[in-house]
């Protein structure tokens, strides 16, 4: 944990634990690793704190975040009217990748909710986020520790690179297992309604619930604004293009010579003509583990272009699929 970073072990001393705790109770900024992304994290009853972070982050006041816990049983204290479906989704999949939008409790400051009545509240399952969060007692409100709209970091040099000394203290907890942001479920009626997909997937809550769901609805998040969610979002600063694998291996042959294009494929590199090339896993989970980081570099090249091979509609890539379209949305 530092103010200048330098890569460290993925876990916390004592010393590093309540360094960490104080700051964030004196209304300080400090980012910590869940098994997501890093999350930039302020104490969320702290207004002071809270104004900080989204000035940070350069993030919209009405664009929520998520309330990060340290136990499951800390539910009742944020939220109110709680679905029954809801407990079941928390004793499911808490710790874990889940977000949960649920009816706030009195406790819950408006500038944590963008003004909604609604709060998303979720465990991550990673033992240095949860040590924070338990040495801390309270809610920890943290979106993603980057410049609001842009590449989501999955490691602590991440966190160095997009926000270096806004941030108060990074806790290094070494790389992200899952890489992307969590799934969030809203509920109409008492019944879940994905807003945002992640890798818990409509199949597992599905089996968890032992019954039939809405895996999306428009109407829903127009009604719920959920972060992560704008149609531009998780966007490198160089322009992204998503292409079928037959039209990337015509566009390669066409290229001109000064066109600069890195290439995201699951494919090894077929020619010389684009300037740089990452291959992909053929696993979603694995795939998303890596998108991130591989991004990053690309960026980092300063390419006229990245061109991304369009990954398989088909069950467990819907998180992948929906990073990569708001990464290439060009509204």
């Amino acid at each position: 944990m530092s103010s200048s970073f330098q890569p460290q072990a993925p876990f916390l001393t004592t010393a590093d634990l309540q360094q960490a705790v104080d700051i964030l109770k004196a209304g300080g900024l400090v980012a910590f690793p869940t098994e997501t992304v890093y999350g930039l994290g302020a104490h969320a009853e702290n207004a002071d704190a809270l104004a900080k972070l989204y000035a940070v982050k350069g993030r919209p006041t009405r664009h929520p975040v998520i309330v990060h816990l340290g136990h499951a049983d800390q539910l009742g204290d944020w939220a109110v009217e709680i679905p029954e479906m809801a407990y079941r989704l928390a004793a499911a999949f808490w710790p874990g990748p889940l977000t949960l939008i649920l009816k706030r409790s009195s406790r819950v400051p408006d500038a944590v909710t963008g003004g909604q009545d609604t709060v998303g509240l979720r465990v991550p399952d990673h033992p240095v986020a949860l040590a924070l969060l338990q040495a801390f007692g309270g809610g920890i409100a943290a979106p993603s520790a980057n410049r609001f709209g842009r590449l989501s970091p999955t490691s602590a040099a991440h966190v160095w690179d997009d926000l270096g000394q806004d941030v108060d203290a990074i806790v290094d907890g070494g790389v992200c297992q899952v890489g992307v942001e969590s799934t969030i479920v809203a509920f109409q009626d008492g019944q879940p309604i994905i807003l945002r997909p992640g890798m818990i997937t409509p199949e597992q809550i599905q089996a968890a619930l032992q019954s039939e769901f809405r895996p999306e609805t428009g109407n829903a998040a127009s009604v719920t604004r959920a972060p992560g969610t704008l149609a531009s979002h998780y966007a490198p600063r160089t322009p992204l293009k998503l292409v079928s694998k037959n039209a990337l291996n015509e566009a390669l042959s066409r290229l001109q010579p000064d066109q600069q294009i890195g290439v995201l494929s699951f494919s090894a590199a077929i020619d010389d003509h684009a300037a740089a090339w990452a291959t992909m896993p053929a696993s979603p989970q694995a795939y998303a583990r890596q998108l991130y980081a591989k991004l990053r570099e690309l960026d980092a090249l300063k390419l006229s272009c990245i061109w991304v091979e369009q990954v398989p509609m088909e069950e467990g890539w819907s998180a992948v699929s929906d990073r990569l379209n708001r990464a290439a949305f060009q509204g």
